[in-house]
């Protein structure tokens, strides 16, 4: 007689998924204010909506997505509590680019098993970045997939819901010649390109644990690097009238060009000089690492910009003084112009993500040190 086959044997633990809630619920109720009813658990995260009756036409803004071959990093090092900020930052960081306020997030793993310490490591890093993002998170689910993942191997995707009063969107429509663009700083590569980057690695014959000179650490940890959430950063600048904030962009795949192009409107041209910062280290090691081309290196990575403020000339002493007083490197990239005549097409990035917008051209040669 052939043993019975059970749920267990053939690779779901539930046990180990009701473990790994209970290692994660504190966290996850740390993101919780008095408008998320019924706590963790129900089968529907809840979240009262009262606060849209103050509003004269709420506009729901959403986004969804994943942090990539990132997690790769994470899974080779053992270190899983700081992918979350990855997922949070290339959800609701998105959402802020039309001046919405993200009000909730939910997460999704799919595991090839469920070990209860890995997944509460990577949902308190979740949490985390929701905490920071101010952003409540009010549900997930963790999927075990034996047979389609490897037993260490995980992915993870989230979506998230905000809101922006109607007349406050930000976008191509508030951007005018003139305007200046404000650059703010990212962490290091964020969760874009990876795929680039540990081809690079892997051709070289590098280590995650060599040390690099340049980074004043090992390549894992800076390859590990959280994103830098710029939700709450991006609400205060658009919420600060001295500001003049007429839009932002996220620096994520596609570079910084094709991203920028995509919150211009047609006519317009914004003209961004490379030599307006220093590529941070990661970036310059990964390019001579490789022998990539600069070209490859923009259309991939963010190359230190991980988001991207347009403003108002008379607000750029004001938003670069909010965003020191916050901790946050910004300086100023370039400007908007009105487009030149129909012979000015040699360099100029636009027609991306199936966007018809304005242009993008990049002057300059980037400095390295």
């Amino acid at each position: 007689m052939t043993e019975p086959v059970t749920y267990a044997s053939a690779g779901v633990d539930t046990e180990a998924g009701d473990r790994a809630v209970e290692l994660m619920k504190d966290a996850v109720r740390a993101t919780h204010g008095p408008n998320v009813i019924g706590g963790t658990g129900g089968f529907a995260g809840m979240f009262d909506a009262s606060e849209l009756l103050s509003y004269r036409r709420p506009l729901l803004a959403t986004s969804t997505d994943g942090v990539g071959t990132k997690v790769a990093i994470a899974q080779a090092m053992d270190i899983h509590d700081t992918i979350g900020f990855d997922l949070v930052g290339m959800v609701v960081d998105d959402i802020v680019v039309v001046g919405a306020k993200p009000l909730v997030m939910t997460d999704y793993i799919a595991c090839g098993r469920v070990v209860p310490e890995r997944i509460a490591a990577i949902v308190r890093g979740i949490a985390r970045a929701c905490e920071v993002a101010g952003t409540a998170l009010v549900g997930g689910e963790t999927a075990e997939h034996p047979g389609l993942l490897g037993p260490d191997e995980y992915d993870v995707a989230g979506a998230a819901t905000g809101v922006v009063e109607a007349e406050a969107m930000l976008g191509p429509d508030r951007v005018r010649a003139g305007d200046v663009l404000i650059a703010l700083g990212s962490s290091g590569l964020h969760s874009n390109g990876y795929s680039l980057v540990r081809r690079v690695v892997q051709v070289a014959g590098w280590q995650l644990d060599r040390d690099v000179p340049e980074f004043g650490r090992t390549l894992g940890a800076e390859l590990l690097e959280p994103t830098r959430v710029y939700a709450a950063d991006c609400l205060a600048l658009a919420d600060a009238d001295a500001a003049g904030v007429h839009a932002f962009t996220h620096v994520t795949g596609g570079g910084l060009a094709a991203n920028l192009a995509r919150v211009l409107p047609p006519g317009l041209v914004a003209d961004v000089d490379r030599t307006s910062w220093v590529v941070p280290p990661v970036f310059d090691v990964v390019r001579a690492l490789g022998s990539v081309p600069w070209s490859d290196l923009e259309n991939a990575l963010n190359l230190g910009v991980g988001m991207v403020a347009i403003v108002d000339p008379r607000g750029v002493e004001e938003t670069l003084r909010m965003c020191a007083e916050r901790g946050l490197p910004a300086w100023v990239l370039g400007g908007v112009r009105d487009a030149a005549g129909a012979s000015e097409t040699v360099g100029i990035v636009s027609g991306t993500k199936g966007v018809r917008g304005g242009g993008v051209l990049l002057l300059g040669d980037y400095r390295t040190s």
